[in-house]
C-alpha cells in the first residue's frame, strides 16, 4: 500500500501525451468538484459564475463527474410555479469517503468522512497513556473494523488521512511527536498495511489550517495563520497566497517551539520558554480544580471563575500568546488568524487584548485589516481535517483516481 505526507501526493505526474485539451479538461473536472467539495450544494449556474467557464462546458464536466460518481443531481426546492423543468442542484457524492484518524496522547479517534465534509461515523478510543506506534495501528484497525460492515455496504472508502501532533516527513514517517514519545517511525506504512489502504500522514496544525480555509471560518483565505492548543502542545498552520507551507519536509509551521522567554518553563523539547511551555491547559487545570475539561466545559468554566490565581495565570498566558501573535503577524503577514482548542477560548475570554495584538501592535498594522477568529468547525475540525489528506488526490484529477 501506499503511504505519503500531506503534499498533494498521490497524482501522478501528467503524461507526455495527453493533449492540451485532455489536461485542460482535467484541471476544470478539479476545479468544479473541488468547488462543489468546500461549498456543498450550487447549481450549474453558481458553477459556471465561480469558474467563469461556459455554460456548455460545466454541463459537460458535470455530466462527467455524475458518471465516475462523484456529483449527483437534486432537485432544487419546492416548485417555483414557473413554466418547466425545475433546476436540479449539484453537491458532491457523500458516498465517496475516506477515514479520518486521529492520536493524540489521550485518545484515539477514527471517523468515516464523505465528500464535502459529512462525518457519517465516529469512533474514539480512550488511553491512560500515550500509545506506542504498534499500539495505536492496533486501536485504528480496531475501530475500522467496527465500521467495516456499513463502509463495505454503503460507502466507496478511497484511503484514509492521519493527523500526527509532530513533524512528519514526505513518506509519512513521523520524525519527532513529544507528547506521543514517539520519533522515526514509519506509522502511515504500518497503518496502510493494516488497513489495506492508502494512507496519507501529516501534522495536526497543518491539517487544521487546511480544514479551517475549506469548510470553516477562514474560507477564500489567501493568507493564513492557525494556532492550535491541546492540553500540552501547541501547533502551527501557515497558509500562503493560497498554499499550505511545508518548509524543507514537511516540517514548517513549528510555532508551539518558538521561544517566547529564555528563562521560562523548561519545554519538551529541551529548551525553555517555548510558546506551548508557557501557554498551556496543563497549568490551569490544577488551579481549577478539574482535569479532561474538554472545550465547551472550559468556556463555562473561564466564564464565570472569580478565582484571583486562576484570572492571574490566565492574564499571564494571554500576555505570552499576545506577544507570540504580534511576532508571528510580523512575520508572516496574514490576512486571516485563527485560534482552535485551547487557544480558541483564551480569544473567547480575551478578545481584546488579544486583538489588539494583531491589529495594533504589528509593523504597518495600520494600512492593513487583519481579521482574528475563532476556529468554527471545533469538534469537527479533527474528524473532517484528516480525511482532506485523503481526498487531495482525487480532488486535484478526479478522472484519473479510481
Amino acid at each position: 500500500m501506499s503511504t505519503t505526507a500531506f503534499d498533494g501526493a498521490g497524482v501522478s505526474p501528467p503524461s507526455t501525451a495527453r493533449t492540451t485539451n485532455d489536461l485542460i479538461r482535467r484541471q476544470n473536472l478539479s476545479a468544479v468538484l473541488s468547488l462543489l467539495h468546500s461549498e456543498g450544494t450550487l447549481s450549474r449556474t453558481q458553477l459556471g459564475t465561480s469558474t467563469r467557464l461556459n455554460r456548455s462546458t460545466i454541463t459537460g464536466l458535470v455530466a462527467e463527474l455524475i458518471e465516475l460518481g462523484l456529483v449527483r443531481e437534486l432537485p432544487a426546492g419546492a416548485p417555483t410555479g414557473r413554466v418547466g423543468r425545475p433546476t436540479l442542484d449539484l453537491q458532491p457524492d457523500d458516498r465517496v469517503a475516506a477515514l479520518s484518524v486521529r492520536v493524540e496522547p489521550q485518545a484515539v479517534t477514527v471517523a468515516l468522512v464523505g465528500l464535502g465534509g459529512t462525518v457519517h461515523a465516529r469512533l474514539r478510543h480512550d488511553t491512560s497513556r500515550p500509545p506506542t506506534p504498534r499500539r495505536f495501528v492496533q486501536i485504528a484497525a480496531s475501530s475500522v473494523e467496527a465500521m467495516r460492515a456499513d463502509m463495505d455496504r454503503h460507502y466507496r472508502v478511497i484511503g484514509a488521512g492521519l493527523a500526527v501532533p509532530g513533524l512528519v516527513n514526505a513518506n509519512g514517517s513521523v520524525l519527532v511527536a513529544p507528547t506521543l514519545g514517539w520519533r522515526r517511525d514509519p506509522v502511515a506504512a504500518r497503518l496502510s498495511d493494516e488497513l489495506g489502504m492508502p494512507v496519507t500522514a501529516g501534522n495536526d496544525a497543518s491539517i487544521g489550517a487546511l480544514a479551517e480555509s475549506r469548510f470553516g471560518v477562514a474560507r477564500g483565505a489567501r493568507n493564513l495563520l492557525y494556532l492550535g492548543g491541546a492540553l500540552h502542545s501547541i501547533g502551527g498552520g501557515l497558509i500562503i497566497d493560497g498554499t499550505l507551507l511545508r518548509g524543507t519536509s514537511g516540517y514548517a509551521g513549528e510555532l508551539g517551539h518558538t521561544v517566547i522567554d529564555p528563562r521560562g518553563r523548561r519545554c519538551v523539547c529541551g529548551r525553555k520558554g517555548c510558546l506551548e511551555a508557557e501557554v498551556s491547559l496543563g497549568l490551569l487545570e490544577p488551579l481549577l480544580g478539574r482535569r479532561k475539561l474538554d472545550e465547551d466545559e472550559l468556556d463555562v468554566e473561564l466564564g464565570v471563575v472569580r478565582d484571583p490565581a486562576v484570572l492571574r495565570e490566565v492574564a499571564r498566558q494571554v500576555d505570552v500568546l499576545s506577544t507570540a501573535l504580534t511576532n508571528f503577524v510580523n512575520a508572516f503577514s496574514p490576512e486571516t488568524v485563527v485560534l482552535s482548542g485551547y487557544l480558541g477560548v483564551l480569544l473567547s475570554v480575551s478578545r481584546e487584548r488579544l486583538a489588539e495584538a494583531v491589529r495594533v501592535h504589528p509593523l504597518g498594522a495600520e494600512g492593513r485589516t487583519i481579521r482574528l477568529e475563532r476556529a468554527h468547525l471545533r469538534s469537527r475540525l479533527m474528524l473532517v481535517g484528516p480525511a482532506e489528506l485523503a481526498f487531495a488526490a482525487l480532488l486535484a484529477d478526479p478522472a484519473g483516481v479510481r
